[in-house]
């Protein structure tokens, strides 16, 4: 298992470990993101056991992160991890690191996992990101989502991009990107980024009720329709249809 301390990242088993609840846990920091977190959270997609079916993730402290690390874009980076700007990185060993680093946000779209994010207080850049590659989103009311990275000169690379474009369009993901505004709780729900906004201290009891909501159903259905699901942005009606006989004779077969 992955040295979830370093990473700052906790681990807990619940439900005869059916559900994994993984923590960013650096709240000194606000729960800040480093590469050494996204290989943690990578290795957890790896290794987590086979009976897991729902990941819960959520940051300790005040927030559940305030994106990048900043450090990590200063000559001297932050201590144990190297700085972006190190010398002698070429611009395709660069791609290539940032597509490690993209690692620990895809294995979240798995379909053997349904993955809920608990967002609350800043879910800023990376960690807006993050969010947006789980399944399903539980806001708290203070929750405060921005996409920071173009007013740092950079651009969202960690995933991002494409969940924000499906699900609110690409003129407000434009919108929300270049004027990296700060959305709250009432608009994250109104623009559909979130599926449920509750108080700050029901936070832990909504996102209960829907791991429990999502337990009740069979597991190789779960993992099955994710995964028909994933399909459908991308097919015509037909090629949809087609993909729902399929996996419907899958599941009989198997089942028979």
């Amino acid at each position: 298992m992955a040295d979830l301390a370093k990473a700052g990242l906790l681990l807990e088993l619940d439900h005869e470990e059916t559900v994994a609840t993984i923590t960013l846990n650096r709240p000194e920091r606000r729960n800040a993101q480093s590469p050494t977190m996204w290989k943690g959270l990578a290795d957890l997609g790896d290794e987590l056991p086979e009976t897991v079916r729902i990941v819960v993730l959520k940051g300790s402290g005040p927030s559940f992160s305030a994106g990048i690390d900043l450090r990590l874009f200063t000559p001297e980076g932050m201590p144990g991890e190297p700085s972006v700007l190190a010398d002698g990185i070429g611009p395709e060993e660069l791609v290539d690191q940032i597509g490690v680093y993209q690692e620990g946000f895809l294995w979240l779209r798995d379909p053997r996992f349904t993955t809920i994010a608990a967002v609350h207080g800043h879910a800023i850049g990376a960690a807006f990101q993050l969010a947006l590659s789980c399944d399903i989103r539980i806001a708290a009311d203070d929750v405060q989502f921005c996409m920071k990275e173009p007013a740092l000169g950079l651009v969202p690379d960690l995933t991002g991009t494409k969940p924000l474009v499906d699900i609110v369009g690409l003129p407000r993901a434009l919108e929300l990107c270049l004027t990296a505004r700060v959305i709250d709780a009432d608009e994250a729900r109104e623009l559909r980024l979130v599926e449920r906004v509750v108080k700050a201290d029901e936070l832990d009891g909504a996102v209960e009720e829907l791991v429990n909501a999502l337990l009740r159903v069979e597991v190789g259905a779960a993992r099955a329709t994710k995964e028909l699901l994933q399909k459908a942005p991308g097919h015509t009606l037909g090629e949809q249809c087609l993909a729902e006989r399929r996996a419907q004779v899958g599941r009989l077969l198997r089942n028979g």
